[in-house]
């Protein structure tokens, strides 16, 4: 994953480049970056109306890891509390899901966004509009599936200085405890991880859904069910993976995956 994923940010860095290229802008060119960056949110709300989808239903057909989506809906780039976690992602059509994904989402947003008012979240990558293969992910492929960023401490207070990396933040390190390798003063906050994830199922369930599977760094367990709602994540009926080959579980310590389902 770890070497797939690097070839995949590379193609978004070429693109980023090339973008900038044609609008003859200098990235050392403080005016010019300011105009970059209004551009590219004009270019985010542009893509954004163009391609959120009709009013249809979604429809996913196959599974996780094979199959397509029928009008999938596109997430929005931001909202009150979070944020799609990289633009160039954004507008290479990655950010599509099945409409009862986006609307459980969205929902645990405004339910955290009353409970934890001062945080932000980040959404990591989704689906293509039609689902399919999703380099470099092996799953992604009907709309069930969303990444989503860790969030993060720093002495104990809310940290957001590696949430801005965009794709390589899929090249973060963190050690079996939670702690970046590169300054462990910075850790993962479990337990608005698995606050998080309770948030999501009980949405999921109020819009026919439900999550089928949590991945994240088998070795990171012992840390997320010993918070406060890790422990209520524990005993509830949410499955979080138990075991993980080697490639998977090594590229799952900076984000959590999670795999929905529809109810019967």
């Amino acid at each position: 994953m770890r070497n797939t994923s690097k070839q995949f940010s590379a193609i978004l860095i070429i693109c980023s480049l090339y973008c900038m290229a044609c609008n003859g802008q200098s990235a050392s060119d403080t005016t010019q970056a300011t105009s970059t960056k209004d551009s590219m949110s004009s270019s985010i709300i542009n893509y954004y109306n163009k391609n959120k989808g009709n009013d249809l239903p979604s429809k996913s057909l196959g599974t996780t890891g094979n199959g397509s989506l029928i009008n999938g809906k596109l997430m929005p780039f931001e909202g009150s509390n979070f944020q799609y976690f990289d633009q160039w992602s954004y507008l290479l059509g990655r950010g599509f899901v099945h409409h009862k994904v986006k609307q459980s989402v969205l929902d645990a947003y405004t339910l955290l966004d009353s409970l934890e008012p001062s945080r932000k979240f980040y959404i990591m990558e989704c689906s293509h509009a039609d689902g399919g293969e999703f380099f470099p992910h092996r799953t992604h492929q009907n709309g069930m599936s969303v990444d989503f960023m860790m969030p993060k401490l720093k002495n104990s207070s809310a940290f957001y200085g590696l949430d801005s990396l965009g794709t390589s933040h899929y090249f973060l390190n963190f050690n079996n405890e939670g702690q970046y390798t590169k300054d462990t003063s910075i850790t993962i906050d479990f337990n608005t991880i698995a606050h998080h994830i309770l948030l999501l199922d009980k949405a999921a369930r109020k819009r026919g859904l439900k999550i089928k599977k949590v991945i994240i760094k088998t070795e990171l367990k012992d840390e997320l069910f010993s918070t406060y709602y890790g422990k209520k994540l524990k005993t509830s009926d949410i499955y979080v993976v138990k075991s993980l080959t080697p490639f998977v579980n090594n590229s799952h310590d900076e984000h959590y995956h999670i795999d929905f389902e529809l109810l019967n």
